[in-house]
């Protein structure tokens, strides 16, 4: 059972299936394989089984002290001690690595095949982690200027630049600044200091006047807003356990599930309890096809 949520509630909500759809650009990026894919795959959904059947924190998914990697994988990541095809859970020590943010699937998911992309990142943040999707762009947005980033200018600047605009700036605003702190990892996911020439810079201000640096601070961020947190996984369980999609009338259960979730301590099994006692659970219809049983 814990398998099947991985595969298909976790893969969906995390956009796992998205993974190799558009490969990266196999010049800029040659050890990155369909081998190596299926393995940022599998490291996230080894991670995600972990906290289902270990009954962890919810919470853990913004940032946990343990993965899954193989050799590959390991080197990758620039993780030692660990070879061949075999996964092998590794202990993390927050710096680097920790929970899904950081883990190769969704760093490529949210990348162009080129290169990173701070919104893109900002935006999946705010869609799959908080619930919070960015309003849609205006028409006729002027697409970012490419060249000479890396050589002349940074993508920080680029991208600074591109905010100028008023009709680009309030949602760049808003997604920026958390595409910043993961521009440690390269569109692949791999570790790094520089983008081409410029020594990469990490610091975000959000909207609220909240700061931060790199990846550890964003997450520390990301668990000051458990509450949207929570909402946002008990809206994608509730969702997929009911098959259907969640109206205003169900906004009174998710919000007494979250806090059910909140007082035993955002445990797995707290939210699934929840969830499966809830009234939009218990007295869903089941469609039966005239003359048949």
């Amino acid at each position: 059972k814990g398998r099947n949520l991985v595969d298909n509630w976790a893969a969906r909500w995390l956009q796992l299936r998205s993974l190799g759809r558009t490969k990266p650009d196999p010049q800029r990026f040659p050890t990155v394989d369909d081998e190596l894919l299926d393995a940022m795959r599998r490291e996230t959904g080894m991670f995600i089984e972990t906290i289902i059947k270990e009954d962890r924190s919810i919470l853990d998914i913004i940032d946990a002290p343990f993965t899954f990697v193989n050799g590959p994988l390991a080197r990758h990541y620039g993780i030692k001690g660990v070879d061949g095809e075999e996964f092998q859970r590794v202990t993390l020590d927050g710096e680097q690595r920790g929970g899904v943010l950081t883990q190769g699937a969704i760093l490529t998911v949210s990348s162009y095949p080129t290169r990173t992309s701070i919104p893109v990142r900002g935006k999946w943040v705010m869609e799959n982690l908080l619930g919070t999707p960015p309003p849609p762009p205006p028409d006729s947005v002027p697409s970012l200027n490419e060249s000479n980033i890396g050589t002349e200018v940074s993508l920080r600047e680029r991208l600074e630049q591109h905010r100028r605009d008023p009709s680009c700036s309030p949602c760049h605003n808003i997604m920026d600044p958390i595409g910043f702190g993961l521009e440690n990892y390269d569109a692949v996911g791999a570790w790094r200091t520089h983008d081409g020439k410029f020594p990469i810079e990490t610091a975000g201000t959000l909207p609220d006047g909240q700061t931060f640096t790199g990846s550890k601070g964003l997450k520390e961020i990301l668990k000051g807003k458990s509450d949207a947190f929570v909402r946002n996984v008990t809206e994608k369980l509730l969702t997929y356990s009911l098959g259907r999609g969640l109206e205003r009338f169900d906004r009174p259960t998710v919000d007494a599930i979250g806090r059910q979730v909140a007082s035993s301590n955002y445990r797995f099994s707290a939210l699934v309890m929840e969830v499966v006692k809830s009234k939009p659970f218990q007295m869903q219809s089941v469609s039966v096809e005239v003359g048949k049983p």
